[in-house]
């Protein structure tokens, strides 16, 4: 058993990261079910490039089957900002236009909606943890249990970091839609330069001043997004700390 709890140790360091661990497992799991679902029963045996997993929506998964490896603080953090901020924006953001979360089969429309509440709630969690963990430089035992500290703050460096990965997503998927553009429809991010913007004003745009300005702007708008999360998660983060400042201060009077 004490092998066990040491080899546990050595592949979770924090409490959080077995929780991480299993919203992946969930995800990949029921993604892997949405793809084959999509493919045979749907598709009657052809796979559809559009319903390839790439999308904003889709990085929560592959985030969180790595996050609980990551043992750099820096890059931790900018996952953890990452999840706050844009996967909480991606969660939140598609339910203004809901049409691409229905299937014409039901399974698949469930699975829809309650993959981007998990988005959402795990955005959340992903917060808190940020919030109650402690920084690198504290022991890594699981068996330790520090109080939370609620006192830190997401950084402008973190998130500018957060935002180099979105926009390496945003360029993978670029090179994903044009790479692969001839081998049937594909719209990875919704930032294909072949088709039209399909987003909720942004079509609009689109139809005023051209599809590859309004791309632009999505991204732009996207990012814009984020920081307001960001700067509402700071604000959230502040309240805490002055809230925990406070008991502290009448614990020791």
């Amino acid at each position: 058993m004490n092998t066990v709890s040491a080899n546990r140790k050595k592949l979770f360091h924090r409490p959080s990261d077995r929780l991480f661990f299993l919203f992946g497992l969930l995800m990949l799991c029921s993604e892997i079910w949405k793809q084959l679902t999509l493919t045979f029963p749907v598709g009657h045996g052809v796979y559809n490039l559009w319903y390839f997993p790439f999308q904003l929506c889709s990085i929560p998964m592959y985030i969180f089957l790595v996050l609980p490896f990551v043992r750099p603080e820096k890059i931790r953090q900018a996952l953890l900002c990452f999840l706050m901020c844009y996967a909480l924006l991606g969660g939140i953001a598609v339910f203004a236009d809901t049409s691409g979360l229905h299937y014409s089969y039901a399974p698949l429309t469930v699975h829809s909606y309650l993959w981007h509440f998990l988005m959402i709630g795990t955005a959340l969690f992903s917060g808190s943890v940020y919030a109650t963990e402690q920084p690198a430089g504290f022991p890594d035992s699981l068996d330790a249990s520090p109080a939370p500290c609620l006192s830190r703050r997401l950084s402008l460096n973190v998130f500018a970091a957060a935002t180099a990965l979105y926009l390496f997503c945003c360029l993978t998927a670029t090179v994903l839609n044009l790479t692969l553009d001839k081998y049937g429809t594909i719209n990875m991010f919704y930032i294909n330069p072949d088709y039209p913007m399909q987003q909720i004003v942004f079509r609009d745009i689109a139809a005023r001043i051209g599809n590859l300005p309004s791309i632009v702007i999505y991204i732009g708008a996207t990012i814009s997004g984020a920081f307001l999360l960001f700067l509402l998660w700071n604000a959230v983060l502040r309240i805490l700390s002055g809230i925990t400042r406070r008991r502290a201060d009448r614990k020791q009077a």
